[in-house]
């Protein structure tokens, strides 16, 4: 029993103090905002995070059906660094796409209040991944967690509340990335462990870019497929992936996405290069120059260590001629 309850102390849990802010409204400000673009409290929410950007994005469905960014939140602090989370004990805050249910909201947290991103997921469970109460929630303080300021926590809250009391979502979509993966991130990053993996995020992320609405997720071959549909049988997380398609309008616009931003990326590698390059060369003229500067260094003190024996030699020279007999000649 200490065991887990200082586990769950170390994971962000709950205490069993009732925070006064879980009802809290939502600001006029919001309220208005929501108004003017066909968005209602009751709307379904989804979130975004960004680690390297240290935002969170709050998006709300409009009365088209497609969603629009209300509000974005700085992250106070996040634990870890970029790339997933893959064991307990790493500090890593997690990485990939969450559901979160009424169930998940912690409005008794020790930090002011949060919810719970559901990791393990089933993509994390299929690929061996382990870890326990990981959250976004307040107090500006992370051990594997999202954490934001309370003020900021308590709005955030308050959107996830009244979406899931609304009847019309039963769980919101946190996408949870290590940067915003546009072909200039990806290409500053292809060479982390990491990258294999972030493609495949950016796959799901590229989706809802086009098409404003959270993309729907399946796991099977220990992958994510995003808004697929199987031609046969079913996806199973550790089974192979039977075959599948997307709907074709996506398909199509997906793929003329991915031939531009294939462009992107080489262009963007390619100016990355040359940069290194330069930067090599310009630290390779610096070494030079240093290496110079000692050696012409090294030679002034020989040459200074050398001077006093010649200077010393000259009173010698000066007393032997004072003595009886010196200095004449015979």
């Amino acid at each position: 029993m200490a065991l887990a309850a200082a586990t769950a102390l170390a994971g962000c849990e709950s205490s069993d103090l009732l925070s006064l802010s879980a009802n809290a409204p939502l600001p006029e400000d919001v309220k208005n905002h929501m108004k003017a673009n066909g968005m209602t409290r009751s709307s379904p929410i989804m979130v975004r995070i960004f680690k390297e950007e240290a935002v969170l994005e709050v998006w709300k469905q409009k009365d088209t059906g497609r969603y629009g960014l209300v509000k974005s939140y700085e992250i106070c602090a996040y634990s870890g660094k970029l790339g997933p989370k893959i064991k307990e004990g790493d500090r890593q805050a997690p990485e990939g796409f969450y559901w979160i249910s009424k169930g998940l909201l912690n409005p008794k947290s020790d930090y002011h209040l949060a919810f719970n991103t559901g990791f393990p997921n089933t993509y994390d469970r299929a690929n061996g991944r382990t870890g326990s109460h990981l959250m976004v929630h307040g107090s500006c303080s992370s051990a594997g967690c999202y954490s934001m300021t309370d003020e900021n926590i308590t709005e955030i809250y308050a959107f996830a509340r009244e979406a899931l009391q609304g009847g019309r979502q039963q769980a919101f979509q946190v996408q949870a990335f290590p940067f915003r993966m546009t072909p200039e991130n990806m290409a500053r990053h292809r060479n982390d462990a990491s990258f294999a993996f972030w493609k495949m995020l950016k796959e799901g992320y590229d989706h809802f870019e086009l098409t404003k609405i959270p993309p729907k997720v399946d796991v099977c071959g220990r992958r994510y497929v995003f808004n697929a549909e199987p031609e046969s049988g079913a996806f199973r997380a550790t089974a192979a992936c039977p075959p599948m398609s997307l709907p074709t309008k996506l398909q199509t616009a997906y793929q003329t996405l991915q031939s531009q931003q294939a462009l992107a990326f080489d262009k963007a590698v390619s100016s990355l290069e040359a940069k290194a390059a330069v930067a090599e060369q310009e630290a390779a003229a610096a070494a030079e120059k240093k290496a110079a500067q000692e050696l012409a260094e090294a030679e002034r003190v020989a040459a200074a260590a050398q001077a006093p024996e010649k200077k010393s030699s000259s009173p010698l020279r000066g007393l032997l001629g004072l003595l009886p007999g010196g200095g004449s000649n015979r």
